[in-house]
């Protein structure tokens, strides 16, 4: 004899199936419909240089703004501008961020020199910026290229 909360259970798991198999993703996984992708572009990205020398600076910590990015990277004569990635609900950081200069030779002596050092309470990790190819048009590009090679 089946107890009540059997029966409950059994019920749930059912209307739960029911409910995935008329869902979008049932679709998908059927083959009826292709999965969807999302691409987000930041509209702050017009204010910036296209073509500037761009330094991805990560392991901030939640107390660094733009303004204390900035004081720490002002002492090179090309910088431009300094950005913290936040949380576009919370205002949070995301823990990077970007550094902007107009000189590649300020740009390589602020990586060599910055790296490691301390922005708020932690030591900073810098590279070169991949901004380039988050550009939609280059990711589509790089997209089909993978396709045609049979990677994607």
């Amino acid at each position: 004899m089946a107890l009540p909360s059997d029966v409950e259970m059994l019920a749930a798991k059912k209307q739960a199936t029911k409910a995935l198999e008329n869902s979008y993703l049932g679709q998908v996984m059927r083959g009826e419909k292709k999965m969807k992708r999302f691409t987000w572009e930041d509209p702050s990205l017009a204010e910036w240089d296209p073509n500037d020398f761009r330094i991805f600076c990560g392991d901030l910590g939640n107390e660094v703004s733009d303004e204390l990015l900035a004081k720490a990277f002002r002492k090179y004569p090309s910088f431009q501008k300094a950005k913290v990635v936040r949380d576009h609900r919370t205002n949070k950081s995301k823990g990077y961020g970007f550094v902007s200069f107009r000189l590649q030779d300020d740009f390589v002596k602020a990586c060599r020199e910055m790296d490691g050092k301390y922005v708020g309470n932690r030591p900073i990790k810098l590279r070169k910026s991949q901004w380039k190819d988050r550009n939609i048009e280059v990711v589509k590009k790089k997209q089909k290229q993978k396709e045609k090679l049979g990677i994607a």
